[in-house]
């Protein structure tokens, strides 16, 4: 049997942007089909509206409700004003048991600011349940993504995700956001090898037309097939074609536990290569398996 494992597998098919000044809009998160929520306390929230925001965010996480879901809350950068208010409210109420499962940290350059907040969470007392996820979004972040992605390999920068965000891209780049991405596709790229090589998660960017859900399915579908865990939306009308995308389909998760249990017989113990039905499968295509079947698993297991 091979010794990979994937117990900790969660899915992270869609992810879903919310205002955080928008009492509603986190009331509603409570029902939606989202494996996972960013409660927006950057670009979402007007300067002099912070403050406001940042205490009601804490009260809908106190408040709790959002099940199976999991929670983050994007805080302001490493260099505004208000980072240092929205990491301590926010390690204060992880601490107390009712915070987010990971916080959303714009603009990382490096992995030295990954660190520097991982530490300065480590003072304010956050358990190590509390993650971070870094958003790559400019050209130099996708520069240094490989070494911004092995900082997971340090427990002190907390890191669990990799997300995109391809229109700060766009704006900084003056690359075009066009159909395939044909123009980003490079970028695309070395952020999941990054991701893979580091052992972290890695999101795609959001579609910007809500209402195009044909142009929607078939980025989400480029997106999976280019080995994203899932991506990043602005509206729930996104969801249902989204989670369909980055769910394995049943005849593959068949295949895949037929793969599994063929290598697992006793007469095949040791062999890194068998047949099956005239085709040679190697041992890394049911370490690939597994993973499949496990990621069918933890979606099943959310009801």
């Amino acid at each position: 049997m091979s010794g990979v494992a994937f117990h900790a597998i969660r899915p992270r098919r869609s992810v879903l942007y919310m205002p955080g000044a928008n009492a509603r809009a986190l009331e509603k998160a409570r029902s939606l089909p989202a494996d996972a929520i960013i409660i927006d306390l950057e670009d979402a929230v007007a300067p002099d509206a912070k403050a406001a925001a940042r205490l009601q965010v804490a009260e809908a996480l106190a408040a709790g409700g959002y099940g199976t879901r999991e929670v983050v809350v994007r805080v302001n950068g490493f260099d505004t004003p208000w980072f240092e208010a929205d990491l301590a409210r926010f390690a204060e109420a992880a601490a107390g048991g009712a915070g987010a499962d990971a916080l959303l940290i714009p603009k990382i350059a490096s992995a030295e600011t990954l660190r520097a907040v991982g530490t300065r969470l480590d003072a304010l007392g956050a358990p190590a349940s509390l993650r971070l996820w870094a958003m790559i979004e400019t050209p130099q972040a996708v520069l240094g993504v490989a070494g911004i992605a092995a900082a997971a390999r340090d427990p002190v920068s907390r890191l669990a995700a990799l997300v995109l965000g391809t229109n700060d891209l766009a704006k900084e780049t003056g690359a075009r956001i066009v159909p395939g991405r044909a123009p980003m596709h490079t970028w695309l790229s070395m952020c999941v090898l990054a991701a893979r090589a580091a052992g972290v998660e890695v999101l795609d960017g959001v579609w910007n037309d809500f209402r195009d859900l044909d142009g929607f399915a078939r980025e989400c579908r480029e997106a999976a097939e280019m080995g994203f865990d899932g991506k990043t939306l602005i509206h729930p009308t996104q969801l249902d074609r989204c989670n369909a995308t980055f769910t394995p389909p049943d005849d593959e998760v068949a295949a895949a536990r037929t793969l599994i249990a063929a290598f697992d017989r006793p007469e095949h113990a040791g062999k890194g290569v068998i047949q099956i039905e005239g085709r040679m499968y190697e041992r890394m295509h049911a370490d690939i398996a597994r993973k499949t079947v496990a990621l069918a698993e933890a979606i099943a297991a959310r009801g």
